[in-house]
């Protein structure tokens, strides 16, 4: 089959570098941030700063807002209408009304594949350049579609949280239990199961020794790790901190690749800065 008529697109929570998505070709669909009432295109008119500003200027987050079926139609049709299939990944569903969305306008149409990411981040990334390697040896849409939810259920997404005032103010947990944890210094872990957000283990201490022991524990059972690829993706942290991350996964397992990057505005209206996740698949599916 023609493969080049195979489009991969997803929405953008999916954290992918500019490097990627150039390399494979991927289109990205913007979800929306909005602030002072007015909606900014994720990745085009707002980046994490601009959120961040707009919290120290105001005390107010900003809010998040997925893309209607409208737009998903006209973003789908805009490659249908010359000949291609799209493959296309959106936001977990258990966490937004993304994925409906997507799946409403691609019924309206022929030739649109939808996947239910059941996760975030560089979680969906994951999945995404596992479809696009799927495509460059041939496969077909149907057989990539399946391909990939098979995947998605051994992706392994977590991440580590500095500071957890934007997920208290967001309404992600109550501010008594972030007051306490600051005050104590914990640093939760934040994992991804069947599609939700849940609280693992529980580190304390310093980042720099949190987020060593955290790399360790994520990676300690070797056997059951891909290791084609890992991503170490963050919010606003320290240069130094990330430096010491890829140098601990180095260490502690040996990936093909190990790609850094920073999470985009979606993402980092939720979690705020200062937080890092490892993201890899396991052989088997995560239970």
């Amino acid at each position: 089959m023609d493969n080049n008529k195979i489009i991969i697109a997803s929405d953008s929570t999916c954290d992918l570098s500019a490097d990627l998505i150039e390399k494979y070709s991927i289109k990205i669909n913007p979800l929306f941030v909005v602030m002072n009432d007015v909606p900014y295109r994720d990745g085009i008119d707002v980046t994490p700063d601009d959120i961040y500003r707009y919290y120290k200027e105001t005390g107010k987050l900003a809010t998040t807002t997925a893309s209607n079926m409208g737009n998903h139609i006209d973003f789908f049709t805009q490659f249908t209408d010359k000949g291609y299939k799209v493959i296309y990944f959106s936001l977990s569903s258990e966490l937004s009304v993304s994925y409906n969305n997507a799946r409403l306008a691609a019924e309206e149409l022929e030739n649109v594949y939808t996947i239910d990411s059941r996760n975030l981040s560089t979680g969906i990334g994951l999945q995404i350049l596992y479809a696009c390697e799927l495509a460059e040896q041939g496969v077909d849409c149907e057989e990539i579609v399946k391909k990939v939810k098979e995947y998605s259920e051994c992706v392994d997404s977590s991440f580590v949280i500095e500071n957890l005032e934007f997920l208290a103010k967001g309404g992600r947990c109550s501010s008594v239990a972030a007051l306490g944890a600051n005050i104590l210094k914990l640093r939760p872990c934040i994992e991804v199961k069947n599609g939700s957000l849940g609280v693992g283990k529980k580190f304390r201490g310093k980042m720099e020794d949190v987020l060593k022991e955290y790399v360790k524990s994520r990676l300690s059972n070797a056997d059951n790790i891909q290791t084609n690829r890992i991503f170490v993706t963050h919010t606003d942290m320290d240069p130094k901190l990330v430096d010491l991350v890829i140098k601990t996964v180095n260490e502690t397992l040996k990936f093909d690749s190990v790609l850094h990057t920073s999470a985009g505005s979606t993402i980092s209206v939720h979690c705020g800065p200062g937080t890092l996740g490892i993201l890899f698949a396991r052989k088997n599916p995560i239970s």
